[in-house]
């Protein structure tokens, strides 16, 4: 052993570095070897860690990669659960490129350059464990296939998606927050229906002409803005009795496209159809407690909008009402508003 040791040193010094006071060169040489070999060099903790990544020793099985400049996917070692790989330039994901890492449970890979034909098919079929996906700000055209069932938030914001396969999500009962906002999507189909614990769903800035038929009964909170939405389906929030948050700002709804009492059911507690062209309040229950109707075109305040009967016992719970940037003004309010809106917080005109 102290003859191997010997030879090291000697070899060592032959290159120079027996010369110099820098400690950190030695460190780089042996970081030179081990790209040169393709071997991980040992972390603080006794495990090892890619060169171009952090493995902090308090947090073992956490690897940061994140904002490096790379291109590729690195060496994962197998202990890991946490991988973040964001904002580098990595443009595909190879089939073995989590085998020796099957247990991660985050996998952040936003903000790369990714690209849906240079994803392996069964990359992520392997991560049986994986629960959170971040693949927003990339290029992907559409949604990977074969993802775990595991996955119970997934983030596919800012891509070029424009369809949603029927089996895209397949099997996925654990599936609770899908994020698809700011792509070029215009059918929906049925591609969504059968995610049974789906709360939350945010498919706002895409190129929806209509409200998505087949959605999730358990849905709590419903993201539509910024769509080409002009109509309203009559059931639409009957079917969907756990719906608590609706956002439909930035769409192309006019009077007629909303049905009488569409919006007129005890669940919701939030609605939100600013920046439309409506002309009139359409009906609300009077447990809705947030309502958003600035920047349309309503010309009348319709007190019976809010409460069918106003005295001491009927009232409406809103709590913040904002009617700002319509062609009504504090003016065209009733005396008897007071008694209808009197738990409101913020009344905007």
């Amino acid at each position: 052993m102290r003859i191997l040791a010997l030879l090291l040193l000697a070899g060592l010094c032959d290159l120079g570095l027996c010369r110099t006071r820098d400690p950190f060169v030695w460190l780089s040489y042996l970081r030179s070897r081990y790209r040169t070999y393709g071997a991980p060099p040992a972390d603080l903790n006794g495990g090892d860690c890619p060169l171009e990544c952090d493995c902090p020793p308090s947090y073992p099985v956490a690897m940061y990669c994140n904002g490096r400049g790379l291109q590729h996917v690195p060496y994962v070692p197998s202990r890991m659960k946490y991988v973040y790989l964001q904002n580098n330039q990595i443009g595909g994901i190879q089939d073995e490129a989590f085998e020796n890492a099957t247990g991660i449970v985050w996998l952040m890979m936003h903000q790369n350059l990714l690209t849906s034909d240079q994803i392996g098919p069964n990359v992520f079929a392997k991560l049986t464990s994986l629960e959170r996906l971040y693949l927003g700000n990339n290029l992907l055209d559409r949604v990977p296939p074969n993802l775990p069932a595991s996955i119970r938030d997934l983030r596919l914001t800012s891509n070029n998606i424009s369809d949603l396969e029927e089996g895209a999500f397949r099997g996925m009962d654990d599936l609770t927050v899908l994020q698809l906002h700011d792509n070029s999507i215009e059918e929906v189909g049925g591609a969504l229906k059968s995610l049974p614990s789906l709360t939350l769903l945010d498919i706002s800035n895409n190129r929806l002409r209509k409200i998505p038929g087949l959605l999730p009964e358990r849905l709590h909170q419903l993201y539509l803005e910024s769509n080409s939405i002009d109509a309203v389906p009559a059931d639409f929030l009957r079917k969907l009795s756990q719906l608590q948050f609706v956002r439909l700002a930035n769409n192309k709804l006019t009077d007629g496209g909303i049905p009488s009492n569409a919006f007129n059911v005890t669940g919701l507690i939030e609605l939100d159809l600013s920046y439309n062209k409506l002309e009139r309040i359409p009906p609300v229950s009077t447990k809705l407690q947030n309502l958003y109707l600035q920047a349309n075109q309503i010309k009348e305040f319709s007190l019976g909008s809010f409460c069918k009967v106003t005295d001491i016992r009927n009232y409406s719970n809103l709590r913040v009402l904002r009617l700002d940037g319509n062609e009504i003004n504090s003016g065209d309010f009733p005396p008897e508003a007071g008694l209808c809106l009197r738990l409101a917080r913020s009344i905007d005109i």
